[in-house]
């Protein structure tokens, strides 16, 4: 199988930031692994701007340590090339400094896109120079980081505050999750195969389960964590969106607003969370590392480091069938993983079966691919006896080689901003609709006493949590 690579137009990319942290271990190195793939056309330009004093050379040094450390397998035959076509400018995103030599730098008649890789506080100044100045015109875009505020109130601000200067049509608010092969080909397998989507509803599917487990804690950075917790940090955003992509209806086209206007159905048809269906807990030390509390550099917090919630839609499709989400920090394993659960056969015709449910798994990371567990005979003599299988597909092995070669979710989506392409951006009003189905659950774990859960290092979780699908009878996924 041969991965195609479509190139795009000529551009000119301005990184805000572009001497930052995500600079440095995502953009950057990514456009460098488009420009050997032959996405990016030889004329195309991308200016770092930030605040630090460095010339072109300066910025380019930067550039070619960050490859260096974070694309380290990538070939650098053409590495002096693609720095060639880096510049920088010195910028004060809240005076006057560098915005007529940025102008300078701008050519006409190419793609002109902004990365705002900086903190959404200054989302509106940057906003306001580009249009003050005449960098930006009708065609451009510009690319906003989450968080997208940090409660509904704040997100319509900060939406209005980019309305003012930019169309609905030229931001883009990022989500990495939704650049992920198999999030896409999510869709692909839903609405390209007959197989699946006549039973993608709660006739046949008993529960889903959504998961992002993480090894790591939040040392390093507790401070900051502590102001959002796991619910603001990914439940609203990440998860959301693999909610969205499982549970919508199939858009008349695959078509930006077509697809976002079946994700906002999904994100309006959510009941409220009762309190006895959800769980937020916090990780303790493992005696080497320490416990949230220290991490967080605050004894007295009560902010999550893991959370799962029961979710129900309400929508014919899937009435009745529960969506549960998981996600936290110092679990078992690194994964992301959808798992969609079918429904028992309504009678088995075996007498001592062993029965087991199907289940598709859609592996996010590390390993992206999907299964399909089916019942079959156990081999040998001896009766008829039934046994689980996975049909197994794993991107690696179905693709070889060219699946090293698979841009990575921040190269396509920078590449899908160059094209113009939405579809696996946010709009505006979906982001709000998420943060008013959020407020009222944050609201009141601020409002009352109960503080997380203690769980272990390297666990799957609070015993909670276990207990909130053993009362339905259910059960986790192991985390692995």
């Amino acid at each position: 199988m041969v991965v195609r690579t479509i190139p795009v137009d000529d551009f000119d990319l301005v990184i805000f930031g572009a001497t930052g942290d995500l600079a440095h271990r995502k953009i950057l190195p990514g456009l460098y692994r488009r420009f050997l793939a032959g996405q990016m056309p030889p004329e195309a330009r991308i200016i770092g701007a930030a605040r630090s004093d460095l010339t072109d050379e300066g910025f380019r040094e930067e550039v070619r340590k960050a490859i260096d450390e974070f694309a380290p397998k990538v070939d650098r035959s053409q590495l002096e090339a693609f720095l060639g076509q880096l510049g920088y400018v010195a910028i004060d995103a809240k005076g006057t400094g560098g915005w007529e030599q940025l102008k300078e730098r701008m050519r006409p008649g190419v793609v002109r896109a902004f990365y705002f890789s900086v903190a959404p506080s200054l989302f509106g100044d940057l906003a306001q120079r580009l249009s003050e100045y005449g960098i930006a015109d009708t065609d451009s875009r510009i690319v906003v980081e989450k968080p997208f505020g940090r409660d509904l109130e704040s997100a319509r601000a900060l939406n209005d505050t980019l309305a003012r200067h930019f169309a609905e049509k030229q931001i883009y608010r990022i989500d990495h999750y939704l650049g992920k092969e198999t999030v896409q080909n999510l869709m692909a397998v839903r609405f390209a195969n007959i197989l699946f989507e006549p039973l993608w509803n709660a006739q046949f599917v008993d529960h889903v389960q959504i998961t992002v487990s993480e090894t790591v804690g939040v040392g390093g950075r507790g401070s900051y964590y502590d102001q959002s917790g796991a619910m603001r940090d990914m439940v609203q955003n990440h998860l959301m969106q693999l909610l969205c992509l499982t549970a919508m209806e199939p858009p008349y086209h695959f078509d930006p607003d077509a697809v976002r206007d079946e994700k906002l159905k999904v994100i309006r048809a959510l009941q409220p969370v009762e309190e006895n269906e959800i769980v937020r807990g916090q990780y303790e030390s493992d005696g080497d590392a320490p416990d949230y509390l220290e991490d967080a550099e605050n004894p007295a917090t009560r902010t999550e480091s893991y959370v799962a919630l029961k979710v129900r839609i309400s929508n014919w499709r899937w009435q009745g069938t529960p969506f549960y989400l998981r996600t936290g920090k110092k679990l078992r394993a690194r994964t992301s993983e959808i798992v969609i659960t079918f429904r028992e056969p309504p009678h088995s015709i075996f007498d001592e079966s062993g029965q087991k449910p199907n289940q598709l798994v859609i592996r996010l990371q590390p390993d992206e691919g999907m299964d399909l567990t089916v019942m079959i005979k156990e081999p040998g003599p001896g009766g008829m006896r039934l046994m689980q299988v996975p049909l197994d597909m794993s991107f690696a092995d179905a693709l070889g080689d060219e699946s090293a070669d698979m841009p990575d979710a921040y190269e396509r989506l920078i590449m899908d901003v160059i094209r113009g392409n939405q579809t696996l951006f946010m709009r505006g009003d979906e982001v709000e609709a998420a943060w008013a189905w959020a407020d009222p659950i944050i609201k009141s774990w601020e409002e009352g006493k109960n503080r997380p859960e203690p769980y272990d290092p390297g666990s799957s979780g609070p015993e909670e949590a276990l207990r909130l699908m053993h009362r339905d009878n259910r059960r986790w996924r192991e985390i692995r």
